[in-house]
């Protein structure tokens, strides 16, 4: 039995302990390594954040030359060359027609924090200071920061941790957006803002177009802004290369995050449009954030080298194919009675779970069971009485086939060992 008794691992009981096939030592291509000298195909990209593979070493040489020729520029109150690039990749990525500027941060959450602050200051500028309610969308997951913690449509502990949320609404994605219509029907002079994730990541859970298309028509109305938080299904994920590429009309801010640098550093990127800049450029306003470590050379270095890969596999056609292998795995898994549903776009595939009588798996089942799929050879995500796929882009036939095997032989062993 190895000790870890010094680390304190995220979202586990503090009293986990650890044995040799549990402790990760190294990661490569598709498969991490582990201190008994096993390794697993890992079918989660990480946390949805390494989608061409560990140790890519396109992206790996970029971060190390990054590193060498200029270890660490700041963007306070000052821009340098390598984030200045990497912003304007990222628009030319999103399309230059739909956003303008790009503002640089560390982490999924913190990014949530961003267009948050970004869109309050925006009301409270233009002389609106009471339009400070944001919307978020029941189920959804933008991170613990404390903004993004009190946005989280999740039970995470919020009045435990006294996160303010006397700010923040939330309302049903799977209504059409009668409850959201409802809601801008009472308070929609004091909304400041509306978040969406395209796919919901606790459960991957796609928002209907029907509840997209009642959200434009209500920012017509009301005037408020959409963010778009594609931490989960930007850079391909979902078969487009932002999901959001598929409404039709642009939200005003898109949070990008995960895929952004494949893992290699810790970054986010949120992407805003010339509605919401250029009534900063025009009103001399400063937008009062910054992170010690966004933007640096080497964050940006990764951005580059990932886009540069993500067009030298032509992503869109990759991940659509792989998609549908996915799809096919689920569904001959549904078929057989292993799983009782499917959710989810592209290559992030959840696998709905339910017990013979109907009921929901519980937390602690779905930890189990996925143990119990890692004891065959496979890492897959917890969701919401579900496990989720989230392979990279490269999985092989074998690798696919390999996914499969895994998938039935741990969902038999489970129930088979179920008084």
């Amino acid at each position: 039995m190895s000790t870890t008794q010094s680390l304190w691992t995220s979202l586990l009981p503090a009293d986990a302990n650890f044995t040799d096939e549990r402790i990760a030592v190294g990661a490569a291509g598709h498969r991490v390594e582990y201190l008994d000298g096993s390794t697993r195909l890992c079918a989660t990209s990480g946390l949805w954040n390494v989608p061409l593979g560990y140790g890519n070493p396109a992206i790996t040489d970029a971060v190390s030359k990054a590193m060498r020729d200029a270890s660490y520029l700041s963007l306070f109150r000052a821009p340098h060359r390598y984030a200045a690039d990497a912003a304007d990749a990222l628009i030319e990525l999103a399309d230059a027609t739909r956003y303008e500027r790009v503002i640089f941060s560390t982490s999924g959450g913190a990014a949530n924090d961003i267009a948050m602050k970004l869109a309050r200051q925006y009301w409270a500028q233009k002389g609106s200071a009471s339009r400070n309610i944001v919307v978020g969308l029941t189920g959804s997951y933008h991170g613990t920061m404390y903004g993004g913690h009190a946005l989280s449509g999740d039970d995470l502990m919020q009045a435990a941790y006294a996160v303010d949320r006397r700010s923040v609404r939330h309302v049903p994605y799977d209504d059409g957006g009668a409850r959201l219509d409802t809601l801008l029907a009472r308070e929609g002079s004091r909304v400041a803002a509306v978040v969406v994730e395209p796919v919901l990541g606790s459960g991957a859970y796609p928002v209907p177009a029907e509840f997209i298309e009642r959200l434009m028509t209500l920012r017509d109305k009301y005037g408020f802004l959409i963010v778009a938080d594609e931490v989960a299904t930007g850079f391909g994920r979902t078969g487009r290369m932002f999901a959001t590429d598929g409404w039709s009309v642009a939200p005003n801010v898109m949070i990008l995050s995960k895929a952004l640098t494949n893992g290699a550093m810790g970054a986010a990127a949120v992407l805003v449009d010339a509605r919401v800049s250029r009534e900063f450029i025009k009103g001399g306003w400063t937008f009062v954030h910054g992170e010690t470590q966004a933007g640096t050379p080497a964050c940006a270095a990764a951005i580059l080298a990932v886009i540069g890969e993500l067009r030298a596999i032509d992503v869109e056609s990759t991940t659509q194919a792989l998609g549908s292998d996915l799809r096919r795995i689920a569904e001959g898994l549904k078929d057989d009675g292993r799983v009782a549903g499917i959710t989810g776009e592209g290559c992030f595939l959840g696998l709905e779970l339910r017990h013979d009588g109907g009921t929901e798996y519980t937390g602690a089942e779905i930890l189990d069971l996925v143990s119990t799929i890692a004891d065959h050879g496979v890492l897959v995500q917890p969701g919401p009485s579900s496990i989720e796929l989230i392979p990279a882009y490269g999985f092989s036939i074998d690798e696919l086939e390999e996914l499969e095997a895994a998938l039935r032989s741990g969902l038999r062993q489970y129930a088979d060992a179920r008084p």
